[in-house]
């Protein structure tokens, strides 16, 4: 249960550093103000939640990361039990494709938020 609820948060973190950060920023960078103006007037929250990114990206990171000791430990055997041994397989290929994505999701999140200004203003230079 602890794992299932670590892992949960992991994942609902990483997507709203996606949507604080990432997606403002993606959608910036490719339509212009204009897309920006449009996304913010239709979900007003994203001014208020990335006003916290610090916050939001501190606690993502540590539930991605303990997420990452749960899905890299040996599987549990409920799994095996029940499926005579092919849900261990089957669970932890899935555990681990989520657990990438998830850490991918955080990684562009974390270069918008913090790493594309810095790399613009050099690249301007």
């Amino acid at each position: 249960m602890k794992e299932k609820v670590v892992s949960v948060l992991a994942l609902f973190t990483s997507t709203s550093t996606l949507l604080c950060c990432a997606l403002p920023a993606a959608i910036g960078a490719i339509a212009g103000g204009a897309a920006i103006g449009t996304l913010v007037s239709s979900f007003p929250w994203l001014i208020p939640l990335s006003n916290h990114k610090g916050w939001i990206f501190l606690i993502a990171g540590l539930l991605i990361a303990t997420n990452g000791i749960f899905v890299m430990k040996p599987q549990g055997t409920l799994a095996c039990a029940i499926t005579g041994g092919k849900g261990c397989e089957v669970a932890g290929r899935f555990t681990r494709s989520m657990f990438w994505i998830t850490v991918a999701t955080y990684t562009i999140g974390a270069f918008m938020a913090y790493g594309i200004v810095p790399l613009l203003r050099l690249l301007e230079t």
